[in-house]
Formats: structure tokens, sequence, C-alpha cells
């Protein structure tokens, strides 16, 4: 949005206390829950199912009864508009996605599709009128949990790869992401990207432990961290554990095991936001009595923008050389995979801020070190994050939980951070 956009203070319009119905968000979430729903209090909702088409019946239910338009694209992106007055400025938009893990919880994404959804149904209860359309999305296959990549929708959206490529991936049953989409009715019309964003919000659990840790309310998104992701091979020799002395053995797990050191003290070193994690590890031939020959391992390394993630890998392959020469064994280090950083938007994190200062909520600037949709939106427009504190830091977790009053907070927040892009210039 450009500057020239009135505030509601400036209209005239005191939007000071309008808050959204935290009780009717609080069902919406749980109504949505019950689509999937595991003995353990959870959901299953694995993209593109007949239950994440219930689902999506469901949400875009919910939308039709608040008067919005409606827009799928060819990916199942689904867009659900509430008119401004000037609805040839592009949309301010808030959303997620709905499509979960295969033991995930009530909130990950659902929470900011339900948040965006009760920012529209407050706008309409108080007669708001805004000076840009706003707009609510649902994203395809955030989780990636059913088909790859990752963050499909909002990646192809942003063109980051191809209709055509999303198209082809397939389960682990060899169905197609094309099939599915037209089989639950979802394979839209509209070409994906072919709609203007103004700005977008995306309000989320944190998935992480910080904000319960300091007791506070609002994460402030700085940026989603970057990540580089390697396969490590470090090649020796079998041989038997009784008869080899310690001295002649070439163990290829005590070198791995010096790497996988390294790997976290690299991060340290690069603190605050450094991440290093090893987090797969096969032994061969895994056997209680042999001298292991080959250790295949993964490397994960995280930090908030890419220059310092190239300073890890930097880091890395020097230890790497320098330990080859030392021991004499084979090391392979190969790059698999890489997300660049994200950073926000200033004027977007001065909106969330803006706003938990208006409202009375502690909050904080924090990083995400998991990918969100807001990720590949960041390329298109003006982008920020919302977080929420969520219990013991636990996702992807039947058990995954957020408190009420964090929940209604988070929404809020994002109340007034989309008002405040898109101006309020009237009541209906």
């Amino acid at each position: 949005m450009t500057s020239d956009v009135l505030t509601a203070a400036q209209c005239g319009i005191d939007t000071t206390d309008l808050r959204v119905d935290g009780d009717r968000l609080w069902q919406s979430l749980m109504d949505l829950a019950v689509i999937g729903a595991t003995p353990k209090g959870g959901v299953c909702r694995l993209t593109l199912t007949d239950l994440d088409r219930q689902g999506r019946d469901l949400v875009v239910g919910w939308g039709n009864a608040a008067g919005l338009s409606v827009d799928v694209d060819q990916i199942g992106n689904v867009f659900m508009r509430r008119a401004g007055r000037n609805n040839a400025l592009p949309p301010i938009v808030a959303g997620s996605h709905i499509d979960t893990q295969p033991t995930g919880g009530k909130f990950d994404g659902n929470f900011g599709v339900l948040a965006a959804l009760e920012v529209i149904r407050t706008l309409n209860d108080s007669g708001i009128e805004t000076e840009a359309p706003v707009e609510m999305v649902f994203w395809t296959n955030e989780e990636g949990s059913r088909f790859v990549p990752v963050m499909m929708g909002s990646g192809v959206f942003a063109g980051v790869f191809s209709l055509e490529h999303a198209y082809a991936a397939v389960d682990i049953d060899g169905k197609t992401v094309k099939d599915e989409l037209t089989k639950i009715g979802y394979a839209g019309p509209q070409t994906p990207g072919d709609r203007p964003i103004g700005a977008y919000f995306e309000a989320h659990i944190e998935q992480g432990p910080i904000l319960e840790d300091e007791d506070v309310t609002i994460g402030v998104v700085q940026a989603v961290l970057g990540i580089r992701w390697y396969d490590c091979v470090v090649t020796g020799q079998e041989s038997h554990a009784g008869p080899t002395p310690m001295a002649l053995r070439k163990d290829a797990l005590q070198v791995s095991t010096r790497i996988m050191q390294e790997v976290v003290a690299i991060a340290g070193r690069f603190a605050p936001h450094g991440r290093g994690t090893v987090g797969m590890v096969q032994v061969h031939p895994n056997s209680r009595n042999v001298v292991p020959g080959s250790v295949k391992f993964s490397v994960d390394f995280r930090n908030i923008n890419d220059a310092l993630v190239d300073e890890m890998d930097a880091a890395l392959k020097a230890f790497i050389s320098q330990l080859a020469q030392e021991t004499g064994l084979g090391i392979e280090l190969t790059q698999v995979s890489h997300y660049p950083a994200a950073p926000f938007h200033p004027e977007c994190k001065d909106a969330v801020r803006n706003a938990a200062q208006r409202l009375g909520y502690s909050h904080r600037d924090i990083v995400s070190g998991a990918g969100h949709d807001a990720v590949y939106m960041s390329m298109l427009a003006p982008t920020g994050m919302i977080f929420i504190p969520c219990k013991d830091g636990i996702s992807h977790n039947e058990i995954e939980y957020a408190a009420p009053e964090h929940v209604t907070a988070g929404a809020n927040v994002l109340l007034h951070a989309m008002l405040e892009k898109a101006g309020v210039v009237g009541r209906r």
C-alpha cells in the first residue's frame, strides 16, 4: 500500500476498541479440527484427500456466509475477498494452510486461516469499510507430508516452480497432484500468480519454546531462517572389533562424530540465530563387533541471512578438509537442498509491532526457524508474520496446543495490522 492511505483516525473513525470475537474464532478452530480428528486429540487431514475437501468446503462455506467472493486457482489455492472502497487497489491478504501432518494438531496453519476469517467477520460486524480490498487465502499442500515440494501452492503462485512440476508430483501410492486435485473438485480456472497482492500477513503458532519461556504474547517475526541441507558420507574400513588395535583402525563413525560435534560448534559460533543439527545417521555395517566402515549422516544449517549461512558452510568445509588430511579417510559433503532466508518487510513488521503496542500485548522480535507460505509471498509483496506461543513449543504433534487468550491476541494483532495497511474510510 502507498503511504497516502488514510488511517482510521485521519478519517475520524475510532477503531481503538475494535476486537475480534475470540469465542467465535476458537469455536471455528474446534469445528475445523473435527474433520480428520485423531484419537489423541490431533488432526490428520492430508492434502488433497477427501478430508481435505471437507475442510476446504467448510472454510469456503464460512467465507460465503461472510459475503466474500471466492476464487480458486489451478493449484487449488483459495482466495476469498471482501471488497474495499477502491477495488482497483491490490488487496491486503492474510492466510496460511489447512492441510496437516499425519499426526498434526489443531493450530498449525489453521490458526492463520481462521484468524483471517475472523478479521473479516469482525469488519462485517462493525460495518468497517476499508480503502483497499481485504482477502483471506489458504494455500495448497504447505506441509508436504503427502506430496513434495513443501509449500507447493504458494510456491507455484510465486513462480518458484512450475504448475506442471507440481501437477506431476506423486504420493506413495503413485497418485498425482493433478488427479487428486481434480478428484476433490479444487482444480480451479485461475492462473496461479495472476492476481495482485498489496501486502501479506500470516498469523501462526511459534512452533518453538521462546515466547512461552519468556511469557511473551506476540512474536514480531523478523525473518524466516535460511536453510541448507547436506548429506555427509565418511568412508573408512570395516574390521573386527577385537583383533584390530585402536591405532590401526579406520573407524568411519569416530571421524563422523567429530564432524557432528563441529556442526553444533559452528552453530554456536554464529549465535544468536545459528542452528546446526545432525538428525539422521546410517552406520554400515551396523554390527556390534565390527568397526564401522562407512557412515552417512545429515547436516542442517540455518541462520537469519544467506551470508551467515555461507560462512557456516565455509567453516564446515574447511574443517572437513583438514580432518580428511589428518585421518586419511574419505569424506564427501553434498548439498541436497537450499532455502534462502526470507527477511520480512519493515513496514509490515512495524504494522505488527504497532498493533501489539496499541493493544497492550507483550511482544518481542523473533525469527522463524521453520518454513511458511510467507517465505514465497515475501518474494512478491511486502510480508509480515505474527507468532503466538504454543505449549512447550510443540508442533507437528497431536498434543499441539495454543491457549484461547493467545489465539485471540494474535487475531487482534492481525486485525489492526491489516487495517493499518488497508486503510479505514468509513462505516457501511
